[in-house]
């Protein structure tokens, strides 16, 4: 029973810590980041659900296309509390201002959002919307199957590459070993199959994109951050779409 507590507590967190739904209060001794990762794909399923519940719903009310699709979106950022959307503008702010790792990592701890920032939103938000608003209807389960999957390639970044920090979110999620990433990792696999050959597509974009970003990140930081995690999310779920969009 101490096991099964055990990983209910760690799934209590990663949606406390991924998410806006209310988990009730965690007791000590917490479980860390690293031991929650595991079930970072899980709470993309209720951020998914939301989403595609808010773009059926507008759906019937009549509303179509890209209010539709924004509307879905709008309420997906909600339910994350836009955490990873800072991610990426923090990130994007870093390596588009810095002069070298310092320098980018400085950037990234800033508050402030800059000129990188404002554009990497204003470019996936664009994205992300249109996407949905070409796809939904035709790939209703891509809500689940892309919130899922880009939640497993944030996973992975925080496993595959060494904390770029000494301290932050991302070296409390670091950790070597991907087996506890295995549940999360079938449940992507299993929904993206469920949409035929665009979820296939969708799958190989959305890692792609991922490992780009990555790579960037691992080039100029040395490693990955909080930031760099939810940059991956964004930016693959982003291509998800896109690619769901463009075989629908």
């Amino acid at each position: 029973m101490s096991g099964l507590r055990q990983r209910v507590d760690e799934a209590r967190l990663a949606f406390l810590f991924l998410t806006r739904v209310p988990v009730g209060r965690l007791e000590e001794p917490l479980p860390s980041l690293a031991a929650a990762r595991w079930a970072f794909p899980f709470a993309g399923l209720i951020v998914g659900g939301v989403g595609w519940a808010v773009f059926a719903l507008a759906g019937k009310t009549g509303l179509q296309g890209l209010l539709q699709g924004l509307l879905a979106y709008g309420a997906m950022v909600l339910v994350s509390g836009a955490l990873h959307h800072d991610g990426l503008a923090d990130l994007a702010d870093g390596l588009g201002g810095g002069r070298d790792k310092e320098h980018c990592l400085e950037i990234m701890a800033d508050p402030r959002i800059g000129s990188f920032g404002v554009i990497a939103l204003i470019l996936a938000i664009a994205i992300g919307v249109g996407g949905i608003a070409e796809a939904g209807a035709v790939f209703g389960l891509g809500f689940l199957a892309i919130a899922v999957a880009s939640r497993v390639a944030m996973a992975v970044v925080l496993v595959a590459l060494p904390s770029a920090r000494g301290e932050g979110l991302g070296r409390d999620a670091a950790g070597t070993g991907g087996g506890d990433m295995l549940p999360g990792a079938i449940l992507a696999a299993v929904l993206l199959v469920l949409l035929g050959a665009p979820g296939l597509m969708a799958g190989l974009a959305m890692a792609g994109v991922g490992a780009l970003v990555a790579w960037r990140a691992h080039r100029r930081l040395g490693g990955q951050t909080g930031d760099v995690a939810g940059a991956v999310q964004v930016s693959s779920e982003a291509a998800g779409w896109v690619a769901l969009a463009a075989l629908s």
